[in-house]
């Protein structure tokens, strides 16, 4: 192969996504050489963004909901998942009069 054509080739990553009810799912996705190394020379995780990625298309279009999302990412809080989704733009509206009635409450009890 060519030096020119070496850096197209595609690169595996890979990542493993962990289904409630079922086994690990293995998931890859084959990235150019080239465009691997430089995402990696600044920092950047690719299995955990290609993982990112899936899972809030999935919550956008409504295949997971926010307990499914809070697992997929391994968030040990509702506040994290809070954090990820708005980092990502993504209001959260279905927050209903109970889940608020349950925080004013949780927040009364520790004293605020």
């Amino acid at each position: 192969m060519s030096g020119a054509s070496e850096h197209l080739k595609p690169k595996r990553v890979t990542g493993r996504v962990n289904l409630r009810m079922g086994k690990p799912v293995n998931v890859t996705v084959e990235i150019p050489d080239d465009l691997g190394g430089r995402l990696r020379a600044i920092g950047v995780d690719l299995s955990r963004r290609a993982l990112e990625g899936l899972a809030l298309e999935e919550y956008k279009s409504g295949h997971l909901n926010e307990a499914d999302l809070q697992q997929l990412l391994g968030f040990g809080t509702r506040y994290k998942l809070d954090g990820f989704l708005k980092a990502h733009g993504v209001m959260i509206d279905d927050y209903t009069i109970e889940e608020l009635s349950r925080e004013v409450s949780t927040l009364q009890k520790l004293g605020f």
